[in-house]
């Protein structure tokens, strides 16, 4: 079985790693980790780059600590950032964590003899008294050594607190916690994070138990030379609260042709060979893109879940033309009803007739009356995907699942009715 260095780097994974990583991973497996500070109630595309690195280590024989930041989080990373980030409370940190740690779930394993640990540095680093912590852990590090850091360099002009200044020496005490009560050997990161691990790694070296080595993954970005993980200058969350399903999957099914094979490298655990194979057949004919479907459906698939996952490519083939609507069920009429105008009619106003042209006009489809009139008498409207041919009325007998009417204007433009009471 290749190690994990072989691994990562064949598949991008790799930016740096120190020297010595390489002969260590060949005497056999490491424990290793990577650190998520809560800062939001949910991870984003661009966290499953360590994640992945995470999910790789356990699989080459490794064993995974995914490490929560509760204590870190009250600290406040600069690494990247140009100001101070906000600082949050305690309890939010403590329910933004929770959260995070329920999403890291589904790319581990917490079974079995290589079983991911899940770890909350709150636990040693809140205890901590200040004078104690300058004493033991401050005096291995002089100012010059961390002004050199870019984390520091990058802030020096816009200014920087002493609280995210004294960030570097708490992760790097993290790292010999781990070290120390959990033979942790590696910490894994995005390149950003270079600084704070070797940081840990020179902790190590003056008062730790052995060795410890460090490996960041590259900052992505992509072929429009953009930065990875955002649509429409949002990022793109893991939490179906924050970003749909639906949403998730066509921000991988809209992957530009020159970032798909990367990404499926990046982001799946198909073989190799599997990827080289599924990017012939869509060089063959790109327009069906095959590849981002792969894409789309593994990432979805395991974030969000199989049948999520299916109602998410059924109301996607709706949405584009190619879905047949009384085939599908509520729940999938149900995605539909969330990417698109939604007007409520009380089940009374259906049984007494909604008018269509009143209809179309409400819900955006047509300005005017007369210009829905001209439209259904020229047939670019549609009722469930039935063309309609005439003025009429639309009652319980329209309703698809027993919930929805979907108002169609041509092949892409949509909307729908809910019969629902308003209370």
């Amino acid at each position: 079985m290749p190690h994990l260095l072989e691994v990562l780097a064949a598949r991008g994974l790799v930016h740096e790693a120190t020297p010595g990583l390489a002969e260590r991973l060949a005497r056999g497996p490491i424990v290793g980790y990577v650190g998520f500070d809560p800062t939001a109630d949910s991870l984003h595309v661009g966290n499953l780059v360590p994640v992945m690195a995470l999910a790789w280590l356990q699989r080459t024989g490794g064993i995974p600590i995914a490490l929560v930041g509760g204590g870190t989080g009250m600290v406040g990373d600069p690494s990247g950032k140009r100001t101070e980030r906000p600082v949050l409370t305690v309890a939010e940190i403590d329910r933004n964590a929770a959260a995070v740690e329920r999403q890291l779930r589904r790319y581990l394993d917490f079974d079995g003899p290589r079983a991911a640990r899940m770890r909350n540095n709150a636990d040693w680093l809140r205890p901590l008294r200040l004078l104690g912590f300058l004493r033991e852990i401050g005096k291995h590090f002089t100012v010059n050594y961390m002004l050199q850091k870019e984390s520091v360099k990058t802030r020096m002009e816009t200014g920087i607190s002493f609280t995210e200044f004294a960030y570097m020496l708490v992760m790097a005490y993290d790292f010999l916690h781990l070290r120390e009560t959990e033979q942790c050997e590696l910490q894994m990161g995005g390149s950003d994070q270079w600084g704070n691990i070797t940081a840990g790694i020179e902790l190590i070296a003056r008062r730790g138990p052995g060795d410890a080595h460090g490996l960041v993954c590259p900052l992505l970005v992509t072929a429009q030379g953009g930065k990875f993980g955002k649509s429409e200058g949002e990022n793109v969350w893991l939490d179906p609260a924050r970003t749909s399903p639906y949403r998730f999957y066509q921000f991988w099914l809209n992957s530009d042709d020159r970032d798909v094979e990367r990404l499926l490298k990046l982001f799946s655990f198909f073989e190799l060979g599997a990827i080289a194979e599924l990017m012939a057949r869509h060089r063959e004919d790109p327009g069906r893109r095959e590849a981002q479907r792969a894409l789309a459906g593994e990432l979805t698939t395991r974030v969000h879940g199989e049948e999520v996952c299916r109602r998410a490519v059924q109301a996607s083939a709706i949405l584009f033309g190619g879905g047949a609507l009384r085939d599908a069920d509520s729940a999938t009429l149900a995605v539909v009803a969330g990417e698109v105008t939604l007007r409520r009619v009380t089940p009374a106003a259906l049984d007494q007739g909604v008018g269509v042209l009143e209809a179309l006009v409400e819900v955006g489809l047509a300005a005017s009356k007369s210009e829905a009139r001209r439209g259904i008498q020229g047939g670019g409207f549609s009722v469930n995907g039935d063309r309609l041919s005439a003025e009429r009325p639309l009652g319980p007998a329209d309703l698809l699942g027993g919930r929805y009417i979907v108002l169609q204007k041509g092949r892409r433009h949509f909307a729908m009715l809910e019969a629902r009471n308003d209370s």
